[in-house]
């Protein structure tokens, strides 16, 4: 009997799909299979770290040659929604109305997949945006590196947010999708470690802040990855699972939670 089990994926295999569904970089998708999306997920957070790298580059170049800080931290906001093709500030758009809508599960869905965006949708990605770029500008305007480490701990968290939701204990809205391709392809140790790795991450860099910048950051990250799962739960709860627009939407609520966090005290 031929054995037709997929494959393990290779470290390149997971990279390529994390890079080649979370980003818009140029790398050919190889595979779409359970394998390859475990290790796709578990990579997340690395495209995270390409994402924030780029954004904080953005803002530091802009503050470089001259320009305020609010100026960088426009532009350390729109370098993750260019790599992403907005993608992810579409999904938080549908899933607040999806929330918002009051409809059953079904016809929230529908709702959600719509093209047109609804007022829970525009008055949720105005807040979200400003919160922001309010956050990044004070970051960029109490020193270059602290907003720089900022972009980049938003992004990397964001990014592990994705790879937590895909634990097995969270299904499916659709049979279709992204949502369904990666949803329960983490394993819960695998999911736990990527937690603990992006926040201890975090810490580290955050030496480069004072005495206190380590527990900042570790704190600020965590938060985020705490409102991400509330964010989480209800959307399970609400729709019955997750779906592309689910992760968009964690991504963003995670990022926002961590640079609203590191702009507190």
């Amino acid at each position: 009997m031929t054995d037709t089990t997929p494959a393990r994926a290779t470290p390149g295999d997971a990279l390529r799909f994390a890079f080649g569904t979370l980003t818009v970089l140029p790398v050919r998708l190889t595979r779409w299979d359970r394998p390859a999306a475990r290790g796709g997920m578990l990579a997340a957070p690395l495209a995270g770290l390409a994402v924030g790298a780029g954004a904080a580059a953005a803002g530091s170049a802009l503050l470089a040659l001259g320009s305020g800080p609010l100026l960088a931290a426009v532009a350390s906001v729109a370098v993750p929604a260019a790599l992403t093709r907005g993608l992810h500030l579409d999904g938080l758009a549908d899933v607040a109305d999806g929330l918002g809508s009051g409809k059953p599960a079904a016809d929230a869905l529908r709702i959600m997949k719509q093209s047109d965006i609804g007022p829970f949708g525009v008055v949720t990605l105005l807040l979200v945006l400003l919160a922001q770029v309010a956050a990044l500008s004070g970051a960029y305007g109490s020193s270059p590196l602290r907003g720089a480490l900022a972009a980049l701990t938003a992004a990397v968290t964001a990014r592990c947010a994705l790879t937590l939701a895909c634990r097995p204990s969270v299904p499916a809205a659709r049979p279709e999708g992204l949502g369904a391709a990666v949803a329960g392809a983490v394993p819960p140790r695998g999911a736990l470690a990527a937690g603990v790795a992006v926040v201890a991450s975090c810490a580290a860099w955050g030496t480069f802040l004072g005495p206190y910048g380590p527990l900042h950051t570790a704190a600020a990250a965590a938060a985020g990855l705490f409102c991400a799962e509330l964010l989480l739960r209800r959307c399970v709860s609400r729709f019955g699972g997750v779906t592309g627009d689910v992760f968009g939407a964690i991504a963003e609520t995670a990022a926002t939670t961590t640079l609203v966090t590191l702009s507190l005290g």
